[in-house]
């Protein structure tokens, strides 16, 4: 039997991070933005007590993109999902597996949330990052590595979220995967990076020799098609093969227009470079207009859901519409990621091309990348989008002491350059070797008492009823 474990404490920190360059996806540009940090304690029976952590940006305008809202009101409601969440793990003391307690507690997390207006996507934040600090707790009590204790399945997780797939299922997945020692990076080139010459896509020096890259569209047909003819001139220049994914952020407003680029693609000499190397489209549509459109002659091409995957019927939904893949997040949930790897598997297996793709909502050095990447290689992501390195200058405003320990414990993925320390990339690779310490992909915690604690907003309803 899995391990049970009641939560003892939840703290939540934040540090500003300062991008080394604009990051502009969707309709949003980020120039800086807070990372939260989350360290539990949990006690697991019969074993003691054990800390854990977790990090990840609060990212503003993607978890809900809503017109009305401004960025930093989409920021307070993901750290309301946070503030919402605990007090439901909290409340839960009864031992349970750390599945259990998350399956326990993520239909009241997403009903407290709807009460103050968060959409569901924005709703599992808070859970998401308190998971993976209960994981890592876990862990580190059991003297037990992620993999290995994924592989034996010692957070509990089941099908009892998931109706399409029984338990058996989900065991089999685990148990029959192993971690890839290597997971290729995808270069994220944003709607306001370079695009030619020195700095752009094609500079070794910008793109750390990626083989696969991840190109931003802003929903226009037109501009993305010129923009993507010269992205393919660029890249047809280097001297090995290379794929492309492209992410439109939900900027496509409709079928039509989405048609309108999809007909471009086939049909426009100049877009070969890209329509030659493409894997799959990420997310054209906004999320409401996705549910109620079905791809059509569209799904031709491999197209996959990410802001669309906001609960744990989402998959089978966008199946059904034509949809062949979903994206993994850590800040999605990592039992999310590995129901939806083992559907991707089942369906697959009966002759249905199905897949999980990586991408990454700039996880930065440290916490974050490591827990997220761990998780891609448990459920076999050969590359995963990863653009934390692209768009912060290393550890960023770390502390130097901090930066150093991640080094130390992580010899293999972070390396000394220029007066910084960087997340090492190998021939467009990232290593996982040293993510196999006990606790979650972590063999160190940041400094507690260099970050602020978490600035706690007042929950929307409270306001309303005090006017």
């Amino acid at each position: 039997m899995p391990p049970r474990l009641v939560v003892r404490d939840i703290a939540f920190f934040e540090r500003q991070v300062a991008f080394a360059r604009p990051f502009r996806f969707g309709a949003v540009v980020i120039n800086a933005t807070p990372q939260a940090f989350v360290r539990v304690e949990i006690e697991v029976e019969g074993k003691g007590r054990a800390v854990g952590a977790s990090a990840e940006f609060l990212v503003p305008k993607w978890f809900d993109k809503r017109p009305h809202l401004s960025p930093e009101e989409t920021v307070t409601e993901l750290r309301r999902s946070l503030i919402i969440a605990r007090d439901i793990y909290l409340a839960h003391t009864a031992f349970e597996t750390a599945f259990g307690l998350h399956a326990a507690c993520i239909g009241a997390q997403i009903e407290a949330c709807a009460g103050e207006d968060i959409p569901p996507l924005g709703a599992a934040y808070g859970p998401a990052e308190i998971d993976k600090a209960i994981l890592d707790a876990l862990l580190r009590c059991t003297d037990a590595n992620f993999f290995d204790g994924m592989a034996a399945n010692i957070a509990g997780v089941d099908a009892r979220l998931s109706r399409d797939l029984g338990d058996d299922d989900v065991a089999r997945f685990l148990a029959g995967h192993r971690r890839l020692e290597r997971v290729a990076i995808r270069h994220t080139v944003g709607m306001d990076d370079k695009v030619e010459g020195a700095g752009g896509v094609a500079d070794s020096s910008e793109n750390a020799g990626a083989r696969y890259f991840k190109l931003k569209l802003n929903g226009d047909p037109a501009h993305d098609a010129d923009r993507l003819s010269r992205i393919g001139k660029e890249l047809a220049t280097l001297p090995y093969d290379y794929r492309v994914t492209l992410d439109a952020n939900e900027q496509y407003a409709d079928l039509a227009a989405l048609s309108g680029l999809m007909e471009r693609l086939d049909r426009d000499a100049a877009l070969r470079p890209i329509a030659q190397k493409l894997l799959y489209i990420e997310q054209p549509m906004p999320r409401d207009i996705t549910k109620a459109s079905p791809l059509g002659a569209l799904a031709r091409r491999d197209f996959i859901v990410d802001e669309a995957d906001d609960s744990y019927d989402a998959f089978p939904v966008a199946r059904a519409l034509g949809y062949r893949g979903i994206s993994s997040k850590s800040c999605k949930g990592i039992y999310k990621s590995v129901i939806n790897a083992t559907r991707a598997a089942k369906w697959s297996a009966a002759g249905e091309k199905c897949f999980i793709a990586g991408e990454d909502l700039t996880c930065q050095a440290g916490l974050a990348v490591q827990q997220d990447l761990a998780l891609g290689a448990l459920i076999g992501v050969t590359h995963a989008e990863r653009n934390g390195h692209h768009y912060v200058d290393g550890f960023g405003d770390t502390p130097a002491t901090e930066a150093e320990g991640f080094l130390a414990g992580h010899p293999d993925l972070y390396a000394r350059d220029g007066g910084k320390i960087r997340l090492a990339i190998h021939d467009g690779d990232l290593l996982t070797g040293s993510l196999t310490t006990p606790g979650f992909a972590t063999a160190v915690h940041p400094d507690w008492s260099a970050m602020s604690p978490l600035a706690e907003p007042t929950a929307k309803i409270s306001l309303e009823k005090a006017v």
